[in-house]
Protein backbone atom coordinates (compact mmCIF):
# COMPACT_ATOMS: atom_id res chain seq x y z
CA UNK A 1 0.00 0.00 0.00
CA UNK A 2 1.11 3.38 -1.13
CA UNK A 3 1.28 5.87 1.91
CA UNK A 4 0.70 9.53 0.60
CA UNK A 5 1.30 12.70 2.77
CA UNK A 6 -1.81 15.14 1.71
CA UNK A 7 -1.29 18.91 2.29
CA UNK A 8 -3.17 22.62 1.15
CA UNK A 9 -0.74 25.27 -0.09
CA UNK A 10 -1.37 28.99 -1.04
CA UNK A 11 -1.02 29.66 -4.74
CA UNK A 12 2.04 31.35 -3.92
CA UNK A 13 3.90 27.75 -2.25
CA UNK A 14 2.56 25.77 -5.13
CA UNK A 15 3.45 27.31 -7.67
CA UNK A 16 6.96 27.62 -6.58
CA UNK A 17 6.91 24.05 -6.21
CA UNK A 18 5.60 22.97 -9.52
CA UNK A 19 8.66 25.56 -10.79
CA UNK A 20 11.00 23.84 -9.04
CA UNK A 21 12.05 26.41 -6.82
CA UNK A 22 10.79 25.25 -3.25
CA UNK A 23 12.41 21.91 -2.34
CA UNK A 24 11.69 21.98 1.34
CA UNK A 25 7.46 22.30 2.84
CA UNK A 26 7.89 24.19 6.44
CA UNK A 27 5.27 22.97 8.98
CA UNK A 28 4.76 24.44 13.00
CA UNK A 29 5.78 22.46 15.64
CA UNK A 30 2.86 21.74 16.68
CA UNK A 31 1.28 18.31 18.44
CA UNK A 32 -1.39 18.18 15.04
CA UNK A 33 2.06 18.00 12.86
CA UNK A 34 3.62 15.73 14.70
CA UNK A 35 1.38 13.14 14.82
CA UNK A 36 0.73 13.35 10.85
CA UNK A 37 4.56 13.32 10.70
CA UNK A 38 6.31 11.52 12.89
CA UNK A 39 5.69 7.38 14.29
CA UNK A 40 4.98 7.27 17.89
CA UNK A 41 8.38 6.38 18.40
CA UNK A 42 9.50 9.49 17.27
CA UNK A 43 11.06 8.08 14.03
CA UNK A 44 9.95 10.28 10.83
CA UNK A 45 7.14 8.59 8.86
CA UNK A 46 7.69 7.33 5.52
CA UNK A 47 5.81 8.52 2.58
CA UNK A 48 5.79 7.44 -1.32
CA UNK A 49 4.98 11.09 -2.28
CA UNK A 50 3.07 14.19 -1.63
CA UNK A 51 0.13 15.55 -2.64
CA UNK A 52 -0.58 19.44 -3.10
CA UNK A 53 -3.17 20.72 -3.91
CA UNK A 54 -3.85 24.56 -3.97
CA UNK A 55 -7.50 25.13 -2.44
CA UNK A 56 -10.74 23.14 -1.86
CA UNK A 57 -12.95 22.55 -4.66
CA UNK A 58 -13.62 20.02 -7.28
CA UNK A 59 -11.16 21.63 -10.16
CA UNK A 60 -8.12 22.54 -7.96
CA UNK A 61 -4.44 22.27 -8.99
CA UNK A 62 -3.20 19.36 -7.78
CA UNK A 63 0.22 18.04 -8.34
CA UNK A 64 2.56 15.19 -6.55
CA UNK A 65 5.79 15.30 -5.97
CA UNK A 66 8.66 12.97 -4.45
CA UNK A 67 8.82 12.54 -1.04
CA UNK A 68 12.69 12.96 0.20
CA UNK A 69 12.16 12.98 3.76
CA UNK A 70 11.10 14.69 7.06
CA UNK A 71 13.48 16.79 9.77
CA UNK A 72 13.47 19.08 12.40
CA UNK A 73 15.48 22.23 11.70
CA UNK A 74 15.11 25.89 12.50
CA UNK A 75 12.45 25.73 14.93
CA UNK A 76 10.25 24.07 12.58
CA UNK A 77 9.40 20.92 10.65
CA UNK A 78 10.72 20.40 7.24
CA UNK A 79 9.46 18.09 4.28
CA UNK A 80 12.21 17.59 1.93
CA UNK A 81 10.48 17.18 -1.83
CA UNK A 82 12.16 16.03 -5.21
CA UNK A 83 11.15 16.12 -8.29
CA UNK A 84 7.28 16.74 -9.89
CA UNK A 85 5.82 13.51 -11.03
CA UNK A 86 1.96 14.38 -12.00
CA UNK A 87 0.20 17.43 -12.30
CA UNK A 88 -3.66 17.98 -12.92
CA UNK A 89 -6.08 20.97 -13.51
CA UNK A 90 -3.37 23.61 -14.10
Amino acid sequence: MKKVLRLTLYRQWFDQILHGTKKIEYREIKPYWRRRLFNPDGSAKEFDKVIFTNGYGKLRPIMSVAFLGIREANGKYEILLGDVLTTDNL
